[in-house]
């Protein structure tokens, strides 16, 4: 299975943070998986690649060439394929386009809206790709209590919150993205119109 991974990039995060993070990169190569992502270096996107390249997993990087002219990020040089976009529209349609599932890891605004992006999607029935939160040190609580508030005001459509799983281990995480999704919805009852 090729996994998208969305997270930080940032250096200066908390050190359990990207142990965490290692630790998933290396469980995902060991069950035969491979990375997709940002192509970073550093924080944990950087720790997923190395996770990953420790058990000999195969991994495509995706950044923006304007990324590298303007060092906006340090590129993680030992990707098996290193792919330089233009765009970030471009970017997250090459790493959609080459997942079967996607795991978000704890991030800043670029991973809100990579999650956002990605769910709404899937709400729109556009995939039915498992999309798996990787809740180290229960870093996203506070964003899944705002979806269940705006699903307890209507609006979000209560199926909404079926499109993903909020995970606290490695284990529960796995076993949720590597069995088949067994509900389906319409566009229709997911989505007011």
């Amino acid at each position: 299975m090729r996994i998208c991974l969305y997270g930080a990039a940032s250096p200066t995060i908390d050190k359990e943070y990207i142990e965490k993070v290692e630790i998933l990169g290396k469980e995902m190569a060991k069950r035969g998986h491979s990375l997709v992502f940002g192509g970073g270096a550093n924080g944990l996107m950087g720790a997923a690649a190395r996770g990953v390249r420790s058990e000999n997993g195969y991994i495509l990087g995706v950044i923006p060439e304007f990324f590298c002219q303007e060092s906006v990020e340090v590129v993680y040089d030992n990707c098996d394929k290193l792919i330089r976009p233009n765009t970030m529209r471009e970017r997250k349609q090459i790493m959609d386009d080459n997942a079967d599932a996607f795991i978000i890891v704890p991030g800043g605004i670029g991973t809100f809206e990579e999650f956002f992006e990605i769910l709404t999607l899937r709400q729109l029935c556009r995939h039915n790709k498992p999309i798996a939160i990787y809740n180290v040190k229960n870093y996203y609580d506070e964003l899944v209590k705002m979806l269940e508030i705006a699903t307890e005001k209507e609006f979000i459509r209560g199926g909404c919150m079926d499109l993903f799983k909020l995970c606290n281990n490695i284990e529960e995480l796995f076993n949720y993205i590597e069995k088949p999704t067994d509900k389906t919805y319409t566009i229709k009852q997911l989505k007011n119109g």
